[in-house]
């Protein structure tokens, strides 16, 4: 009994040591949008609209395609946890290769994104902002998977506080340019929402650069020479990143779309209904960045786990993530709701879309402790190299209950709810997506465990 106590909390500190980093990281990237929502808060109605479709859509794609490399995370944390860490440099150098060949259709897609667009009935004015917005951040995509990429190497191997640094250096850089950009007009006019895309792809590259130049010279570079015998393209290797990472992208596609495309659904409703919703939106991603940065870190820690053999180790780690996920998140939802007011408005001077805002929060607050469990869940499942079936069951509850179920809440249901149909679904759908990982959870880790 002691020692499984003394097991779990050195688990618990272990997760809160990888996890804090990570949070920061996470929270300054998510800080980015946070920066591009406040400065067109100020800007108008329209462009505030726009980032909030635009932002969505191009969230979507980035954390699709990011989903496929983060398949390098826990290849790599298995390679290390088994003692192989002379393979670890090559899945890296594929994930790499990999993430070019990706950027390919990403650019494509946020250069013709009419596909999507034609799917809501938007104001003409705001859709010529969207397009302007995704045209040019689609050409800091490369930098982005590449980064993310790094990303997930970094993380694999418990050595996130490089990811920090960089995070908090392209936020304060990202606050200042988005700034002067969109609203003093550095380059030669003020340019509202192409002012912060602007500044999203210069921040992208440098982020690019930062990471390259620490695989170069740091710590790790050193350890694990990542660019020297650099190897080609090698389809078993792609194979398996591709068997792991596309449910993996698929998962994360389908997890912040129904959230993102509410935006785009809701469109019909106006830009003030929209510029609410992008506010808790805001405010919805920056608290699920807790359970998100306690599930990588659980993810890493549990992959390297189950590379060594060490089911004890494994078990005791999962639960520990549970428990600070859950709770974490619980506070950090009751703190939202107390401290509401203030928040919005801080985003916008619009007494309007204040109201709005102020109407989804309950949502967000109610939601936060069914989020943590299957965020956790799903990401212990990975370290598990298990992607495929909680893809469906996330497709099921996000996209079936979430969106669907969130539509005929918002347009229909005996009386519409409007906006709040959406946010009334999203719960709905978390409680549902907790409910069927967990089983699973239980069921894969006894499954690992058998004796064959």
């Amino acid at each position: 009994m002691r020692q499984s106590l003394t097991m779990f909390r050195a688990a618990m500190r272990g997760l809160i040591a990888h996890a804090f980093p990570i949070l920061v990281a996470q929270l300054s990237s998510i800080g980015m949008m946070v920066v591009d929502t406040a400065v067109l808060g100020h800007v108008s109605s329209l462009d505030l609209a726009a980032v909030a479709i635009g932002g969505g859509i191009h969230v979507s794609v980035v954390f699709a395609l990011v989903g496929i490399l983060q398949a390098v995370s826990p290849i790599v944390a298995h390679l290390h946890g088994a003692g192989r860490d002379q393979e670890v440099a090559g899945i890296l150098q594929q994930g790499f290769w990999l993430a070019l060949l990706l950027a390919v259709p990403g650019i494509f897609f946020l250069t013709h994104p009419g596909a999507v667009l034609g799917m809501a009935n938007m104001d003409a004015a705001v859709e010529a902002k969207v397009r302007q917005y995704l045209g040019l951040l689609a050409w800091g995509l490369p930098a982005s998977l590449c980064y993310r990429t790094f990303y997930a190497f970094c993380n694999a191997l418990g050595k996130p506080r490089v990811l920090m640094g960089i995070g908090l250096l392209s936020l304060a850089l990202h606050a200042l340019l988005a700034w002067g950009f969109a609203l003093q007009g550095w380059l030669g006019e003020p340019l509202g929402v192409a002012g912060c895309a602007y500044s999203n792809i210069l921040i992208g590259w440098t982020a690019c650069f930062s990471g390259a130049i620490y695989l170069a010279f740091g710590p790790l570079g050193k350890r694990y020479r990542p660019f020297s015998n650099w190897q080609l393209p090698n389809w078993k290797a792609w194979r398996e990143l591709l068997r792991i990472g596309v449910p993996m992208g698929l998962s994360n596609l389908v997890e912040i779309t129904s959230f993102t495309l509410i935006a785009l659904f809701v469109a019909s409703l106006g830009a003030t209904v929209v510029a609410g919703h992008r506010i808790v939106a805001n405010l919805s991603a920056l608290i699920y960045m807790v359970p998100l940065s306690l599930g990588i870190a659980t993810m890493a820690a549990v992959g390297q786990a189950v590379g060594a053999h060490d089911g004890a180790r494994a078990r005791v780690t999962i639960r520990a993530g549970l428990l600070l996920s859950g709770a974490l998140s619980s506070a950090v939802g009751l703190l939202l709701w107390l401290v509401a007011e203030p928040l919005v408005a801080a985003y916008t001077d619009d007494p309007a879309v204040r109201s709005v805002a102020l109407s989804l929060v309950i949502y967000v607050a109610v939601y936060q402790f069914f989020d943590a469990l299957q965020t956790i869940a799903g990401h212990s499942l990975r370290a598990y190299r298990v992607t495929f079936v909680p893809m469906l069951v996330q497709t099921f509850c996000f996209w079936g209950v979430g969106l669907v179920g969130g539509a005929w809440l918002c347009y229909r249901w005996p009386t519409p709810l409007g906006v709040a149909g959406f946010w009334m679904a999203a719960v709905i759908s978390l409680v549902l997506a907790a409910a069927l990982l967990l089983p699973l959870l239980r069921k894969v880790v006894r499954d690992t465990e058998a004796p064959l």
